[in-house]
């Protein structure tokens, strides 16, 4: 199956992703962090490509993020403090999922 996978530059280290890939076609795709060490004139050389990837991936999370804001916003769904049970946390998330739908409609 292959399926991408948008992230933050903080994601983009992480070996997992690369066994992931192997295993079950997972590709992760995250905007270009910085390397250090790298010599000046390779960074110059690759500034162009590696801003365009990262404007790319940028374009596609930003909907995403904008959802999840606009829901942490209307429902305050990341407080979730008492709950103690992964039922407690789905009738939690779905409750306020519920709330935002009414938000839509009203």
């Amino acid at each position: 199956i292959n399926r991408y996978i948008f992230a933050d530059k903080i994601y983009s280290d992480f070996s997992f992703w690369g066994n992931k890939q192997q295993e079950q076609g997972v590709t992760m795709m995250t905007p270009v962090k910085a390397i250090k060490g790298e010599e000046p004139i390779i960074t110059q050389r690759e500034k162009a490509g590696r801003d365009l990837f990262s404007t790319a991936v940028s374009k596609v999370r930003q909907p995403i993020e904008s959802f999840f804001n606009w829901l942490n916003e209307k429902t305050n769904i990341q407080r979730a403090m008492k709950v103690r049970s992964t039922s407690g946390l789905l009738v939690h998330t779905m409750g306020k999922i519920a709330i935002a739908f009414i938000y839509l409609i009203f």
